[in-house]
Order: structure tokens, then sequence, then C-alpha cells
């Protein structure tokens, strides 16, 4: 359980970091206008970038198992709500599949994470 716990993890903070880079520096051309067709404002994307960078720090870092459940959450919201709003709006498998992957590794992630990661 230990060795998927730290590949679901590790591929958790993977997606999320890199995605987190990509909206906070929005280097994909084409990101804000997907924003904006879902109904969200441009500059969330800007807010998503840093709370998935600073989600992923609190994820990988021993310790702090209050924050680290407050990170799955918002990972957890993020993707939940990324499905929904791509569902909704009709969108195909390509652009629903991403946060479904993401929103899988976060639930499998938080639940074989170790007793040393967990509250008390």
């Amino acid at each position: 359980m230990k060795i998927i716990y730290w590949i679901a993890t590790v591929w958790l903070a993977l997606g999320m970091f890199s995605t987190g880079i990509v909206q906070l520096l929005k280097l994909q051309p084409d990101a804000e206008l997907m924003v904006t067709r879902l109904g969200y404002p441009g500059y969330l994307l800007t807010l998503l970038g840093v709370w998935k960078i600073l989600g992923v720090i609190a994820v990988l870092v021993p310790k702090f198992p209050l924050i680290k459940e407050w990170a799955y959450a918002g990972f957890f919201f993020a993707m939940s709500g990324a499905v929904f709003s791509h569902i909704v709006m009709g969108d195909g498998f390509g652009e629903i599949f991403p946060p479904v992957l993401l929103l899988s590794l976060t639930v499998v992630s938080w639940y074989l994470r170790p007793e040393s990661r967990k509250l008390a």
C-alpha cells in the first residue's frame, strides 16, 4: 500500500505542479479562453496556479497533517469542479480526462496516506 501511495502521490504532485505552473505563468495560450468559456474569470488561473503549487508542497513535506487535509480538500474541490464544468459545457473526453485523472490520484493518495500523514 505504501508503494501505491507514493506512486499516486508523486503523479498527483507532478500533475498539480505542472498545471499550476502553466496556469500561474499563463504558458498555454488558450487557457484563459477555456476558463472564460467555462464561465469563470480569467484571473482564476493565477489563483489556481498558486494554490496548486502550495498544495503540492503541503502534501509532500513531512508533518503538518492538518495542512495536508486542506491541500487534499482543495485538490478534490478544484478537480471535481473542473470535471463538472467540462461535463456541463458538453466537452469531450480529451477535456474531461485530465481532471478525472488528477481527481482519482487525489482520492488514492489521500486514502492510502500513512498514519504519520494523517490527523491524530
